[in-house]
């Protein structure tokens, strides 16, 4: 190993270890904080320590939008052709649905023979607490979905961080460039390396994630009480972990499967990045992290720029196994009985929903919202899970990460077979 590899995973593990420091010190100050001062000065405090946080997760917002857009029409227009972008676009859309469906299940299956909603007391639930979710639901349907993939103004996107749209924008403008050849090289090279700035800008930006973290988990445990939401929610945030669990092992299992002993090497390169999510519930904070580590874990950047845009707005596996479990659990609260069919439409109508969700805090719950409208069940019962919602977006936004980096390693490792096979056949 190299003196500059060795002190890049020094650096890695340094940030590692920094950020774990940091997710117990918020957590004891906002035990402290919340049971010390009245819960008015708490609310307060809470707000102001989520600074923190919020100003960390605009650093990492602000060089995500350059960021996919450079090294996804890098990486399309080294692949050369509108075949092999068909060819890698076609196994990982392959990878993508086949992941998000297990997902969907593995949340259907859990939450039908654990059922924590059923039996569950909506006296002391404040129903009118997610109002803010509530008004989001409006813009979610089919349509509107299908309308929003396309990008009106690429400035627009751009600036509003509006990854599918950014996406979809790079992809027209990489396969342009590729079809022109030689004459856009230029061009081509220096969106190079402006993406390779922008990746130095995120080691910068990485050294603020331990602050970030502190700030999100001390302004939680501030105004949460631990105790009384491990009681009332137990069930159902117990059998959420069941399900998550299980997501995890078949994750890995697949992993090891198709990248055999790598897989223990790839799970040492992402442990900083699914911390980061983990601490933050927010898996687009560790976009730009990721990248940098999955091109050091060997897969090759045109792959890695390809594939994790497409990954972040459809394969979101964390999410999906969260927004079947919720849904059906809101259901069982009400009294609601689904049967079997009803259960199968809603899962193929969160399949198609659910995709260009940013992975930002909160985004599953719009759409929950909107999924339990189409099938009668009262909208109002996201409220139920609120404040449990954050805890549980601490472990689907890690499962994000594991899937996206799981995807992005196996898809690599099959085009570099695929390359191999073909110099062979030469």
């Amino acid at each position: 190993m190299s003196s500059i590899e060795t002190q890049k995973k020094s650096i890695t593990s340094n940030l590692t270890s920094q950020i774990l420091i940091a997710m117990v010190l918020g957590a004891i100050l906002g035990v402290i904080i919340h049971n010390t001062i009245s819960d008015e000065a708490a609310l307060s405090f809470s707000s102001k320590v989520k600074i923190l946080a919020t100003v960390f997760i605009r650093l990492v917002q602000m060089i995500i939008a350059p960021l996919v857009f450079t090294t996804l029409v890098v990486g399309i227009a080294k692949l050369g052709n509108v075949s092999a972008v068909g060819r890698i676009g076609g196994k990982a859309l392959g990878w993508f649905f086949t992941a998000s469906l297990i997902s969907l299940l593995l949340g259907m299956f859990f939450v039908n023979v654990l059922e924590p909603g059923v039996g569950l007391n909506l006296s002391n639930v404040d129903l009118t607490s997610g109002s803010e979710v509530l008004a989001k639901t409006q813009s979610i349907s089919f349509e509107n979905f299908i309308e929003h993939i396309v990008p009106k103004s690429i400035f627009e996107a751009l600036a509003t961080n509006e990854i599918l749209q950014i996406v979809v924008f790079s992809i027209f403008f990489g396969l342009a460039a590729a079809s022109i050849g030689d004459y856009v090289k230029p061009v081509v090279t220096a969106l190079d390396k402006m993406s390779h700035i922008i990746l130095k800008m995120v080691n910068y930006v990485m050294n603020f994630a331990p602050i970030g973290v502190f700030g999100a988990i001390a302004g939680v445990f501030a105004v949460r009480d631990f105790q009384e939401l491990a009681i009332t929610y137990f069930k159902f945030f117990g059998s959420f972990l069941i399900g998550i669990s299980s997501l995890w092992v078949v994750l890995i299992l697949v992993g090891y499967i198709f990248l055999k002993s790598r897989m223990t090497v790839l799970l040492k390169r992402i442990v900083s990045p699914l911390i980061i999510a983990f601490g933050t519930t927010s898996s687009e904070a560790v976009f730009p992290k990721l990248t940098e580590e999955l091109e050091r874990f060997g897969v090759k950047d045109k792959i890695v720029s390809f594939m994790l845009p497409l990954g972040y707005s459809f394969n979101l596996d964390g999410s999906m196994m969260y927004m079947t479990f919720a849904s059906i659990f809101i259901a069982q609260a009400y009294g609601i009985d689904l049967d079997l069919g009803t259960q199968m439409t809603m899962l193929l109508v969160l399949m198609l929903t659910s995709k260009g969700i940013a992975g930002v805090p909160r985004a599953s719950l719009v759409v929950v919202a909107a999924t339990c409208g189409m099938f009668d069940i009262p909208i109002e019962g996201i409220a139920l899970i609120l404040p449990i919602d954050h805890f549980c977006d601490m472990f689907r936004s890690a499962t994000n990460v594991l899937g996206n980096a799981l995807a992005t390693s196996v898809v690599g490792q099959w085009e570099e077979n695929n390359e191999i096979d073909i110099v062979s056949l030469d």
